[in-house]
């Protein structure tokens, strides 16, 4: 039995052009090729298939009785791999079913997720969205597999073996309700360390960095509140007197829904970066790279 191991696909493109042709040498100008080596091809055909495969007549090379009962289906077999390697774009947002995994934070969600819905139904109404929550070595893995298509946010561990794209960069504010007692003032420094404050503790993202900050500038305030997430917050803040530092883009997703005043911090804090996040080995996926450029397009500054 012949392996497919032993087969030089090169040599079944060969015998297909002969059976076309029935001239080694016009094989070999379409190949490209010299003629001795289309001669050298042939010869490797018929030590592997032991027989002729193609009989010099008057007419030219004319197939032998095994090579007209193969030609027809290594013909089609050459057609279809042909075609798999130079698929077309397959992917079509108006039809698909497909379901993007996307990490990303609790405010990531409330920021992006509303907007990005409303698209989808628009012009990709069978497309499903689930959001993860995966954190460093497991976001890795899952990235790698495909379980996780893109990653959203601050994401420092995601390094070698990933592209990143920048979306926009985000700062820190001060979020309170509307008619709290400090809500007309221009909140200053001894404002801040004078309110009570909620703190949000989201472990595994890169938020740690205003308790780093705080805490390396000597300012101490009373917490009343530790959450860990931020989802709660616009909740908890407008039907109390706490005050929570949060990003812009948070803030101004809920102060209109929520009844809440935004204030300048009045520490200064580094600007985020928030980056998409994908896998080399799915850069040329095609619902990928769909995915890709819509929230680009949307969310880009």
């Amino acid at each position: 039995m012949i392996k497919l191991t032993e087969i030089d696909v090169n040599l079944l493109v060969v015998f297909d052009l002969l059976h076309q042709e029935k001239n080694t040498r016009r094989v070999a100008e379409r190949l490209g090729v010299t003629q001795p080596a289309v001669s050298h091809a042939l010869k490797r055909l018929r030590a592997l298939l032991n027989d002729e495969l193609f009989e010099r007549t008057s007419e030219g090379l004319m197939p032998t009785a095994l090579a007209m009962r193969l030609h027809s289906p290594v013909a089609d077999c050459l057609a279809k791999l042909q075609e798999t390697l130079n698929r077309p774009d397959e992917f079509d947002p108006e039809v698909s079913d497909r379901t993007f995994n996307i990490a990303m934070t609790d405010i990531g969600e409330i920021f992006f997720l509303p907007r990005l819905l409303k698209r989808l139904a628009n012009e990709a109404p069978g497309i499903s969205l689930s959001t993860v929550r995966s954190h460093n070595v497991n976001l890795k893995q899952d990235m790698e597999k495909g379980k996780v298509d893109l990653a959203i946010g601050l994401i420092p561990q995601l390094g070698a073996g990933f592209y990143q794209q920048r979306l926009f960069v985000q700062r820190y504010v001060c979020l309170m309700r509307k008619d709290h007692p400090l809500s007309s003032s221009d909140f200053e420094l001894d404002d801040f360390m004078g309110a009570k404050h909620a703190v949000v503790v989201a472990k595994g993202t890169g938020h740690g960095v205003v308790e780093e900050q705080l805490a390396r500038a000597g300012i101490v305030r009373p917490v009343r509140l530790k959450l860990p997430h931020f989802a709660a917050v616009p909740y908890i803040v407008s039907d109390s007197d706490l005050v929570v530092t949060v990003t812009d883009k948070l803030a101004m997703a809920t102060q209109d829904r929520f009844g809440l005043k935004i204030h300048e911090h009045p520490v200064p804090f580094p600007e985020i970066p928030i980056n998409m996040f994908w896998h080399r080995r799915f850069h040329q996926d095609a619902g990928n790279r769909w995915m890709r450029s819509l929230i680009f397009e949307m969310f880009s500054e």
